[in-house]
């Protein structure tokens, strides 16, 4: 789930309140060597040295960018549900992105679609778009053998109902929220 960790840093610093022209260019080429070699990388890391070396440098472009434009709603919930259920972070991220591109689309549609005709993902309106950054996301998850949701993950729905006021409280506190496009609710993280 590292490689999708790559994702998510990109995404979020992409997104972000703080981000600049230095942090776009670096997510957005973080996300293109991604979205070219995390799947040949994950199938072939011992044979194609070539796709693992371009994840290191997607990894640390990705980091590179969040270091300084920040993170968001993703990582501020994947740490509540994390330190609650002990499941690894780039894992819960894989499951929680594309809901939170969802909720921030509300504020950042046009950031995201520019972003997904830049990556050659789709050539259509911003909705349009928007629906192929998510569904390319959905798909990397499926490549990866990643769970879909946290129930694939193994959290037991009864436990996570029963924590739901702790984990959302956590999620709100948490500092990754203050450079998140849309400001983060209750609801939002619900």
């Amino acid at each position: 789930a590292s490689g999708i960790d790559a994702v998510t840093h990109a995404l979020e610093a992409y997104a972000s309140m703080l981000a600049t022209d230095y942090t776009d260019g670096l997510a957005l080429r973080s996300l293109k060597l991604v979205f070219e070699n995390l799947p040949r990388a994950y199938e072939n890391g011992a044979t194609d040295p070539r796709a693992r070396e371009n994840m290191a440098n997607a990894a640390t472009m990705a980091g590179m960018a969040f270091s300084s434009a920040g993170l968001g709603l993703c990582h501020a919930i994947s740490h509540a549900l994390g330190g609650e259920f002990h499941k690894p972070h780039g894992l819960l991220n894989a499951i929680l992105l594309p809901s939170v591109v969802e909720v921030n689309a509300e504020k950042a549609l046009k950031r995201y679609a520019g972003l997904a005709r830049q990556l050659g993902l789709s050539s259509g309106g911003d909705v349009v778009a928007l629906r192929s950054l998510k569904s390319t996301l959905c798909r990397l998850r499926r490549e990866l053998d990643l769970p879909a949701n946290l129930m694939e993950a193994g959290i037991d729905i009864r436990q996570l109902e029963e924590k739901a006021d702790a984990l959302v409280s956590a999620a709100l506190l948490d500092p990754c929220c203050a450079t998140n496009p849309v400001r983060p609710t209750e609801a939002h993280i619900r």
